[in-house]
């Protein structure tokens, strides 16, 4: 399974556009690969960065039932359930380190059964959720810059 982005490529800069304090917008995505038994999609944004800041890899996107047959995530949308991020908000919410430039990852599992959660869960119940149901893996990752 692949993942990429529209508008960078992996390990390139993620556009400012996507930052919380810019236009906090989620990035177009691209899947490809995926495996044939996979029942559902789960996307996660995450910033492992962020352990030293605030001790923990700091969760910026969870998305999960999305279409297996899904070969594209659009600009600001989201094709299927949005959890709660580490800001406390659902949905995405960009990356704003307050440290300096860090490395943030895209994470897309493809599962054997579909995920049941409801809308709002946090990152730590879709890891729950998915971790026996995982086919394949994709990582995309990018560097944010701070302005």
């Amino acid at each position: 399974m692949k993942l990429s982005g529209v508008e960078f490529s992996q390990g390139e800069k993620l556009p400012q556009k996507h930052g919380y304090m810019n236009e906090n917008v989620s990035p177009a995505l691209e899947i490809t690969e995926v495996p044939g038994e996979a029942s559902s999609l789960a996307l996660v944004f995450k910033d492992p960065d962020a352990q030293e800041m605030a001790g923990k890899t700091w969760i910026h996107w969870t998305l999960w039932d999305i279409d297996p047959e899904k070969e594209r995530i659009e600009e600001d949308t989201a094709p299927g359930i949005e959890g709660i991020t580490d800001f406390r908000k659902k949905g995405y919410n960009g990356p704003n380190p307050p440290d300096g430039d860090h490395e943030v990852k895209f994470e897309l599992y493809a599962v054997n059964e579909e995920i049941e959660l409801e809308e709002g869960a946090d990152f730590e119940e879709l890891e729950d959720e998915i971790n026996d149901k995982k086919l394949d893996k994709a990582v995309l990752e990018a560097t944010f810059l701070k302005e």
